[in-house]
């Protein structure tokens, strides 16, 4: 039976891995790592007429870079600055032919302010730091800048309460890969049509994430909300967190070139008597499910944002709230 307990130090074939029809062993398989040319322009193509400013906060790590280059790649203006969570950074990044000049935290408003005033119809898209998370929202809702809040930790309670209360236009999300959108999607909708489905049953998850992840996976909290919804026990202190690239490579059968970007998950159900099992599984090799998603997310929160200005041109009385605070159904709407 698969068991999800603390890796051991000598490490053993990966509880990870599936058990085949001949009683093998078979890692995950992920597709590719970096799609040819060809192949990524055929995939991120969008129908033409949507283009505003963008501003990624975050291109110092690799999770920004990334969706600066696909914003890039999908015709949106990139705006040259971004910020950063540390200080004392005179840094410059490149994103294709752009210079991105990084600040840090102490001249973020007045960065801000003078991009607003240049860009009054930017959006902001936020790949920094657990740490950088309210702080960040709190002053994109002062200055009243739509923003997509990527970055996953910080107190989330205090993020939806600082956009409800400033009535900004925020879309704010766990997770930005539209295939795992669906399937947490689904998962709720379980929860809701079959409550107590799982009573009784254990619930055992383990998440493996590169090493620079800091917090634990929203995804993962997300989907354990759902089980627990449906009955299942789960203690969040014994969920598996892996970290450590040896115990990546050669335990959960994460593909060596994708150790520096990559979030696999399982979820492992047990009746009372050990007589039923069920397991859930989803890994992803690399960060463009991300990247694209993210750029999802800011055409769809522009959209929304010219869809309410013009309808409070043409209304007299605007009656719909002007906050828009989304969550990851935004790409199923």
């Amino acid at each position: 039976m698969l068991s999800l307990r603390a890796p051991p130090r000598t490490l053993s074939p990966s509880p990870w891995r599936r058990r085949g029809r001949l009683d093998g062993f078979a890692a995950p398989r992920c597709v590719s790592a970096a799609p040819p040319a060809t192949t990524l322009e055929t995939a991120t193509a969008r129908p033409a007429g949507v283009s505003f400013p963008i501003l990624v906060n975050g291109c110092t790590g690799k999770m920004g870079v990334s969706v600066a280059e696909a914003a890039t790649s999908r015709g949106l203006h990139l705006v040259p600055v971004s910020f950063s969570s540390r200080e004392n950074l005179d840094k410059t990044i490149q994103i294709g032919d752009i210079d991105v000049e990084i600040y840090g935290p102490s001249a973020r408003e007045d960065v801000l302010s003078s991009v607003i005033d240049e860009f009054p119809d930017v959006i902001v898209v936020d790949y920094t730091a657990p740490n950088s998370v309210n702080s960040n929202a709190e002053l994109y809702c002062k200055l009243g800048v739509p923003f997509v809040m990527g970055t996953t930790g910080g107190d989330q309670q205090l993020l939806y309460k600082s956009v409800q209360d400033s009535n900004n236009y925020a879309l704010i999300s766990p997770q930005m890969g539209k295939q795992v959108v669906a399937f947490l999607a689904a998962m709720e909708t379980i929860a809701e049509q079959f409550p107590g489905a799982f009573s009784g049953y254990r619930l055992e998850v383990l998440e493996s994430h590169q090493a620079g992840k800091l917090d634990t996976s929203g995804t993962a909290k997300a989907v354990i909300a759902c089980f627990e919804k449906l009955g299942a026990v789960f203690d969040m202190d014994r969920m598996v967190k892996i970290r450590d690239p040896e115990q990546q490579l050669y335990m959960v059968g994460v593909p060596e070139e994708h150790i520096e970007g990559h979030a696999f998950h399982l979820y492992h159900l047990t009746s009372p008597d050990d007589s039923v099992s069920f397991e859930f599984q989803h890994n992803v090799c690399g960060r463009s499910i991300y990247a694209e998603g993210s750029v999802d997310a800011a055409v769809f929160l522009y959209k929304k944002v010219c869809l309410c200005l013009l309808r409070t041109i043409v209304v007299t009385r605007f009656t719909c709230s002007s906050c828009f605070l989304l969550s990851y159904y935004f790409f199923l709407i």
